[in-house]
């Protein structure tokens, strides 16, 4: 999984009320159209898409409808990934305070 796409996703307010919406469980794209009612239909399906191409939304049609779940898996690996990296920093950073202070 590309990691930009997933940042770029999340860079967005509309696409976070999209994903909030989401929560509750899986919408059609009808009902998510309501949750952002200044917008219009293609708009939404534009903001859709980056969530789908990022993997965070899964689609699936039954009929004429068009199902959309979240798939929060992605933005866990990322934010797991970018915490991490600051706990391995603020790890190393007290090893050496604890050094440095038992040298005095």
């Amino acid at each position: 999984m590309d990691d930009a796409k997933v940042w770029k996703a999340l860079g967005s307010p509309h696409r976070r009320a999209l994903l909030d919406a989401l929560r509750d469980g899986p919408k059609t794209t009808t009902a998510l159209c309501e949750v952002l009612p200044k917008l219009s239909r293609y708009a939404v399906m534009q903001h859709l898409g980056v969530l789908e191409r990022a993997g965070i939304v899964l689609v699936r049609r039954e009929g004429r409808e068009r199902w959309n779940e979240l798939n929060a898996v992605p933005i866990q690996r990322e934010l797991e990934r970018w915490l991490n990296s600051f706990q391995q920093a603020s790890a190393s950073q007290l090893l050496a305070f604890e050094r440095h202070l038992k040298e005095e």
